[in-house]
């Protein structure tokens, strides 16, 4: 991989880092007066609507066989539900700490690698998961005598992207990016708008739908437009420079959510809070160490083999 490929990347996965937050800000925004329900609906909307256009100007093929559109729709099941969790967390707790329960999702995925692929996982990143783990702990125990089981849904959120990211891990090697999103967006606004419409007049809170007005309307249009650029940020990212490398650089964007949280919503992680931030990032980044000295003992391995045959 030549350095001229890895900035690129490198340089799109930070602009994912400072956009996907602007996400988080307007959807925290939104539900001042907009149920959870219709800010999730509102950010599959949009992102259909952007990429339609944009799908059809680069002439991708939009069809699919049965196996894909099966994998479409549990991407967007996963998708779906993890959106909801977590704006449905951050309508109430603080974005940073919504943001660093649901950093524990890289060691779900890493587990799960091993459980459904059979990935190589050894005994030390095995550990540092369960470290990450309590790192999420220090962060969840006082958030939880705040906001209560609310603060659950920042880990329902990385479970559920896991999954997501499982899936989206099968489809890549046969599906374009925007296709991928387009289709992800327009099945989302098919699972969404029938709960949307039968809760009309219910009285939920989460899902009984209200008429923006005013500003709100912007908020909402943020929603799926932040969502839409950051996402394909980091997918053009990650053809540019592999995962291992950009993974690092992931970690930024507590930093930029900390600084959005503070600057305004006056929202500032505890001290606890930060405990848990630094665990969960000492253990994530531990991880990534690990896993390039894994490649590339595999790669000298494989050359060696080669080199003797």
């Amino acid at each position: 991989m030549t350095q001229d490929r890895i900035l690129p990347g490198a340089m799109l996965m930070i602009a994912f880092c400072v956009l996907a937050p602007l996400l988080d800000v307007a959807s925290k925004l939104a539900t001042a007066t907009i149920p959870v329900g219709q800010v999730t609906l509102a950010r599959f909307v949009v992102q259909a609507a952007l990429m339609l256009p944009v799908a059809l100007l680069m002439r991708v093929p939009l069809r699919m066989g049965r196996r894909m559109a099966w994998l479409t729709l549990w991407r967007a099941v996963f998708l779906v539900l993890s959106t909801y969790c977590f704006i449905a967390a951050i309508s109430v707790m603080p974005i940073a700490d919504a943001l660093a329960i649901v950093f524990v999702e890289p060691f779900i995925l890493l587990v799960l690698g091993r459980l459904l692929f059979g990935d190589e996982v050894g005994p030390r990143r095995i550990a540092a998961s369960v470290v990450g783990f309590g790192g999420a702990l220090l962060v969840i125990q006082p958030a939880f005598v705040t906001f209560g089981l609310v603060t659950l849904y920042p880990l329902g959120t990385a479970f559920l992207f896991a999954f997501y990211m499982l899936i989206t891990r099968a489809m890549s090697v046969g599906q374009h990016p925007v296709t991928m999103q387009l289709h992800t967006a327009l099945v989302g606004v098919a699972l969404c708008l029938p709960v949307i419409w039968l809760a009309q007049g219910s009285g939920l809170p989460e899902l009984d739908p209200v008429m923006p007005q005013g500003i709100v309307w912007l908020w909402l249009f943020g929603v799926g437009f932040w969502a839409t650029v950051s996402h394909m940020c980091m997918t053009y990212a990650l053809k540019f420079a592999p995962s291992a490398t950009l993974a690092p650089l992931h970690y930024f964007e507590i930093v930029v959510a900390v600084a959005l949280g503070y600057a305004i919503f006056d929202d500032f992680p505890n001290p606890m809070t930060w405990a848990g931030i630094t665990v969960i990032t000492g253990s994530g980044l531990y991880i990534i160490w690990r896993e390039r000295i894994t490649a590339r003992q595999r790669r000298t391995a494989e050359a060696l083999a080669d080199a003797n045959f």
